[in-house]
């Protein structure tokens, strides 16, 4: 199994080794870019992502800069401290577990194709181990409390990239005092000891935030817009898991690891918490009601650990789980495998990148220092292109999909106004309208936003390509 898993994570890492930065990715890159220039996060760039989120782009971008190669070689990075986090944890339950869970992982990452690289969900990942790994070996050792400082530190950093990860916070917080009640400790004591360090990140990102003005900006998009509005956006009306076949042998395979587990009276304060950590991996999936594959990263993470928390050397022999055990990690490797020879290739990554060449190609040698673009658009292209061309937007929306939604509601009518103060204040020099909107609508959805399709009738067509026209003033 281990034979197999080494050289599924290596061949499928040796042809990942093209892939470029493409789809979500480009367009973080964009706002990262646009706040080491002086702009302010939120209040000159509409986005609805958490600080944490641009804080890690900007650091991929100042140690390895925009390009491919760069991206490419920070989500290797991140994959390998990830899978390093995952071993550490599953350490105590032998070598086959330390070897086994991170490969496991990594086959995953590496199955899921170029889209999937630096999704902010998979940035979640090793805060989320580091944080179950710190509560784990405090519980093992009380009297040091420096493992709750670190695992509290990590587990708050994953808050300011995804907010749902205080869920995890919460559970672990009840683990601690739990577990320090029985240890005979001061449970308060520990439990704010591990509060305190989950509220540094949050407050450090905060006290950044109103350091650059951009506070009560954050505060209308995430409590105005993102909770009431969003979030219902996009919900299919009916999903499943993502590529559900390979669920199938994962999820027989931790529920055997965990029947094994409890038959044998095992558990331990670990099982616990990687327990812990599945549900709230389903949790983060299902709450979302997104349906979208990257959301499925926790629940990977701690999948991965759990099906070797029977991986014991000396357990092995004695286990009835051994061999289904075995075969399931092995079939979800097999088809984990077949997924990402097919995802190496996805046709609708070179349809995209072409895309992107194209309109770089109509904007190059257009544009000046002081000109600006508007780009009406989420993931089609546009601030991908805009991204190489180091251009700016006349406006402070990334995207045009907030326009056509809930448009009775008080803060669409805001954002459009606000679109259309920023529009005529600075006239873009180019209008790029893409033809898919999101999570609907083609060309026809400008029709839906009457100040938007008057200021675009005075523009004349500069360029029609496949995915988008472009408009000159």
């Amino acid at each position: 199994m281990l034979v197999l898993l080494a050289c599924l994570a290596a061949g499928l890492a040796w042809r990942s080794r093209g892939w470029p930065l493409i789809h979500d990715a480009p367009l973080m890159h964009y706002v990262a870019w646009r706040i080491s220039e002086g702009a302010v996060p939120y209040r000159d760039l509409f986005d609805m992502n958490f600080p944490g989120v641009y804080l890690i782009h900007l650091t991929a971008l100042r140690l390895f800069g925009a390009g491919d190669g760069g991206w490419r070689a920070f989500d290797l990075a991140w994959l390998a401290g990830t899978s390093l986090v995952a071993a550490a944890l599953v350490a105590p339950w032998g070598r086959l577990a330390a070897l086994g869970a991170p490969l496991f992982f990594a086959v995953y990452h590496l199955a899921g194709g170029a889209g999937q690289a630096g999704q902010r969900d998979f940035f979640l990942c090793p805060l989320l181990l580091l944080a179950a790994l710190g509560v784990s070996r405090w519980a093992e050792r009380p009297h040091d409390r420096s493992s709750l400082v670190w695992g509290g530190l990590a587990v708050g950093a994953g808050m300011t990239v995804k907010p749902h990860a205080g869920l995890f916070a919460a559970a672990l917080l009840v683990v601690v005092a739990v577990v320090a009640r029985r240890a005979d400790r001061p449970a308060a004591r520990s439990a704010a000891v591990f509060a305190a360090a989950i509220a540094v990140a949050p407050a450090a990102t905060t006290v950044w935030l109103a350091a650059k003005g951009a506070l009560a900006a954050w505060w209308e998009i995430t409590f105005d817009y993102l909770v009431p509005l969003y979030s219902k956006l996009g919900r299919p009306d009916r999903w499943t898991f993502h590529r559900w076949q390979i669920w199938v042998p994962i999820g027989a395979g931790v529920a055997l690891s965990a029947w094994s587990a409890l038959a044998r009276r095992r558990i331990t304060v670990r099982h616990a918490v990687v327990a812990l950590g599945l549900v709230y991996g389903l949790t983060h999936f299902v709450g979302q009601g997104k349906g979208w594959e990257y959301h499925l990263y926790p629940l990977a993470a701690f999948a991965a650990v759990a099906l070797f928390a029977e991986a014991s050397p000396r357990g092995e022999a004695r286990s009835a789980a051994a061999l289904p055990l075995l075969a399931c990690v092995s079939l979800a490797g097999i088809l984990l495998g077949l997924k990402g020879v097919e995802s190496a290739d996805a046709a609708w990554v070179r349809a995209k990148e072409r895309r992107v060449s194209a309109l770089v190609a109509d904007l190059e040698g257009k544009i000046g220092g002081r000109d600006v673009v508007q780009v009406l658009d989420t993931t089609e292209a546009g601030v991908h292109a805009l991204l190489r061309l180091h251009a700016v937007q006349s406006t402070r929306f990334l995207y045009d999909f907030h326009f056509y939604h809930d448009i009775e509601s008080p803060i669409v009518r805001k954002l459009r106004a606000d679109f259309i103060a920023g529009f005529d204040a600075h006239p873009p020099r180019f209008v790029v309208l893409f033809e898919r909107g999101w999570p609907n609508g083609g060309y026809e959805r400008i029709e839906r936003f009457e100040e938007l399709r008057r200021r675009l009738s005075t523009y004349r067509v500069d360029a029609r390509r496949d995915g988008y026209v472009m408009y000159a003033r």
